[in-house]
């Protein structure tokens, strides 16, 4: 049987977390309010993508590490959350047995390089809560093709940088990101 004070730990320890993004701490802070000692943050993505988007295909373990992973991501993206980024509390699955709690969110993103943004839904998965529900472990499933596209431009042959013969495939305007939400 779950245990409801639990799942209301959970809950709101996540929901919490997930508006304080909506305009967040110093990241020192935000670790401290809302993480264990031992802190892990994953970005999915594919490994490769790292050269242009280094918060992305590995996990950070540890404070220093996990403020690392918020500098490569300030450093290279701006977040804009809306206020309705998140769902109410309600819209927070959790799962006590598994330690786990999941939520969509959505937002726009930009490169601090380029200035390309687009719109996108991410995905949130909470675990290794610690008794006072603060978060060990915290996954983001995002569109990580969005913004390599974002951060890298398009060369003036038309292609995408970094990815060979595309021969303007992916050019705003011209289809395939267009209809993603990409936008400049």
């Amino acid at each position: 049987m779950t245990d409801p004070s639990r799942a209301t730990t959970l809950r709101t320890t996540t929901h919490s977390f997930c508006h304080s993004l909506l305009s967040p701490p110093p990241p020192q802070d935000f670790l401290t309010r809302f993480f264990t000692d031992t802190p892990q943050i994953t970005e999915h993505g594919p490994p490769w993508a790292r050269s242009r988007l280094p918060f992305l295909g590995k996990t950070f373990t540890g404070r220093d590490a996990c403020l690392a992973y918020f500098r490569a991501l300030n450093d290279t993206l701006l977040m804009n959350l809306p206020s309705d980024a998140f769902p109410d509390q309600n819209g927070f699955i959790v799962d006590v047995g598994a330690d786990m709690v999941s939520v969509v969110g959505k937002g726009r993103f930009e490169s601090r390089k380029t200035g390309k943004a687009w719109e996108e839904q991410f995905i949130y998965r909470f675990s290794g809560f610690d008794a006072e529900g603060k978060i060990g472990h915290w996954e983001i499933w995002a569109d990580p093709l969005s913004a390599w596209v974002a951060v890298g431009g398009v060369g003036e042959d038309g292609d995408i940088e970094g990815v060979e013969g595309t021969g303007g495939v992916g050019v705003k305007g011209e289809g395939i990101l267009e209809g993603a939400g990409y936008a400049s």
